[in-house]
């Protein structure tokens, strides 16, 4: 799968996400899920992020990937 660019319309990031669920609920419910990948996204310095991203960031400030990806992981916490 490859990310759009930050440039790109909301629809083509919103394809994208849609395509990154169905691969992330293909897998079996409790198994270990590990998404890797540039996805364009700046993940700023804000307290709020530091549960998916940690103490530290490359960036100050977050883009929309960066936000989508931080939502994406916040919402997929299983109750095994």
């Amino acid at each position: 799968m490859h990310a759009s660019s930050e440039e790109k319309s909301d629809d083509s990031k919103d394809s994208f996400n849609e395509e990154l669920e169905k691969m992330f609920y293909h897998f079996p419910k409790c198994h270990i899920k590990i998404v890797l990948g540039d996805f364009n996204a700046k993940v700023g310095q804000v307290n709020i992020f530091k549960l998916t991203n940690g103490n530290e960031s490359l960036h100050h400030d977050s883009n929309d990937y960066g936000v989508r990806k931080v939502n994406f992981s916040t919402s997929k916490n299983p109750s095994c």
